[in-house]
């Protein structure tokens, strides 16, 4: 049996996010701001499970009657290797952030790229036909480019420091997926930094990922960082007048993508990104 973290002795819980460490995720705000909201009487919580237990906890989530899992790393490969069942996008990618259940089978998803996707949508990025540029070969970087691509993009350059995971994650984008240097950058209309360098309490902190004199205003510029909420990066677009987005729209719409598998309902992304804007802003 796995322990909730910061919830009474015998509350039942009826979705969690599994990781290791978890203490930091943001899914327990954003998710109970959606349950919340839709009026549902359901607690979500977080349980911190070690490297390889991932079976234990879809062990538990039976056990339970859960209604879901959201899973971050160490995780995401193992469920994906566990469930009884995989959408097509975690088959293609090989890993699950995201478990609901279907009768007695576990069905692993995975909502990362159709969750920064809608992001973008919502922001007004218009993406059929448009040369992409990802930067970053990553998990992360995999399930933006592979979306892209089914999202009807005319190129998605993979820029990364190996050329052997830019073209091995390239190759999720089929005929669009290609390879680029970051010389390049500045002849693609959406520029993706899927890399963590940015990223608050990191190596990268205070770090861009790109000259920034390659950037114009006729480009979007989409931040998958979202701790802190102003990265290095963003703060060089908005001085330049480049329209850019942070992370938290991807966090957000790819757990209202879990929360509409679990319910059935349409999630409530205004409370879900003012819950999560105001927890990051408290760090």
């Amino acid at each position: 049996m796995l322990t909730p973290i910061g919830v009474p002795a015998g509350t039942e819980v009826a979705a969690g996010v599994i990781g290791y460490p978890v203490r930091h995720s943001l899914s327990p705000t954003i998710c109970q701001a959606a349950f919340d909201e839709l009026g549902l009487d359901w607690i979500y919580a977080a349980f911190e499970v070690l490297s390889g237990d991932a079976s234990k906890a879809l062990d538990h989530m039976r056990a339970q009657g859960m209604a879901g899992l959201s899973v971050t790393m160490p995780h995401k490969a193992d469920v994906a290797a566990a469930a009884d069942e995989l959408s097509p996008a975690a088959a293609a990618l090989g890993v699950v952030n995201c478990v609901s259940r279907d009768g007695a089978r576990l069905i692993g998803h995975n909502t990362d790229g159709a969750g920064f996707c809608d992001a973008l949508l919502a922001d007004g990025v218009e993406l059929a036909g448009i040369g992409c540029a990802v930067l970053g070969a990553g998990g992360a970087a995999r399930a933006v480019i592979a979306e892209l691509a089914r999202r009807g993009v005319g190129e998605v350059a993979v820029i990364a420091r190996r050329p052997e995971p830019a073209a091995s994650a390239a190759a999720l984008a089929g005929s669009v997926g290609t390879t680029a240097r970051s010389t390049d950058v500045g002849r693609y209309q959406l520029v993706v930094n899927a890399t963590p360098v940015g990223m608050a309490e990191t190596e990268g902190s205070g770090k861009l990922p790109i000259d920034p004199d390659l950037l114009h205003p006729q480009q979007h510029v989409a931040e998958l960082v979202y701790n802190p909420l102003q990265t290095p990066l963003l703060a060089e677009c908005h001085s330049r007048g480049v329209p850019a987005s942070n992370g938290v729209g991807m966090l957000v719409y790819q757990a209202a993508h879990a929360v509409r598998i679990w319910t059935g309902s349409e999630p409530p992304v205004d409370a879900m990104t003012a819950a999560a804007t105001a927890a990051l802003k408290m760090r």
